[in-house]
């Protein structure tokens, strides 16, 4: 009879495995995931992985595919273009808000994985339906993409080191370089330096974020149209 699998074999599936590897980047960052470290989690040899990851750049992408996973686009609705629009990019930062040091990931893998076309093709749906020609449409859904990965990726504070008082030192040693300005030539920055180095809310950090961009494709698009 051949063998039943063991527990160990049914749970080394793609998704488990992206999952756990995405969990070691938020824990640890990119540096510290690698194929050993992924099979130490799962007490398992390297050699079990590579069924599934041929190397760490494989790793890599379905990292990005597991991020993307995670974007549920809103339903279509009668809505003008543009408040839909920002409904679908909000979608996107929240897929991808938890990991800040795995958020750039995704970057190179939307025009790859089912779930990143999606959103490219709502995405430009959208845009068309605004009015832009379909070249246009994919220049400015590229760069509203990549601006707010970036949104996610350079979130203040977010890529800190995750121990508590690390983290905290961290900050402590960025607000004292912004104090030891002269408030005379900064007084905006010294007066603003906490929330410069860290944001006062997080949730207006990102609510900005996604206005700024909805907001720069209507003057974008009032330019087209002239």
């Amino acid at each position: 009879m051949p063998p039943t699998s063991s527990p160990t074999t049914k749970r080394l599936d793609p998704h488990t495995l992206a999952t756990s590897a995405l969990e070691i980047a938020d824990a640890e960052g990119l540096d510290a995931l690698t194929i050993r470290r992924l099979a130490q989690l799962h007490d398992v040899t390297p050699m079990a992985l590579y069924r599934h990851f041929s190397d760490k750049d494989d790793l890599l992408a379905a990292v990005g595919d597991r991020i993307l996973a995670d974007i549920a686009l809103p339903e279509p609705t009668d809505e003008p273009w543009d408040v839909q629009l920002r409904a679908v990019l909000a979608a996107l930062v929240k897929a991808l808000r938890p990991h800040p040091k795995a958020a750039g990931l995704t970057l190179y893998r939307i025009l790859v994985s089912p779930d990143g076309l999606a959103l490219a093709e709502r995405t430009m749906e959208l845009l068309v339906e605004g009015g832009f020609s379909t070249d246009n449409a994919a220049e400015v859904g590229r760069q509203s993409v990549c601006s707010l990965i970036t949104l996610v990726t350079a979130e203040p504070g977010a890529t800190e080191d995750t121990d508590p008082v690390a983290r905290e030192d961290g900050l402590r040693a960025k607000r004292a370089s912004l104090a030891a300005l002269s408030p005379h030539r900064y007084p905006l920055i010294t007066a603003a330096a906490d929330t410069l180095i860290c944001p006062a809310s997080h949730d207006l950090y990102y609510r900005l974020g996604i206005d700024l961009v909805v907001a720069g494709i209507r003057g974008v698009r009032a330019g087209l149209q002239a």
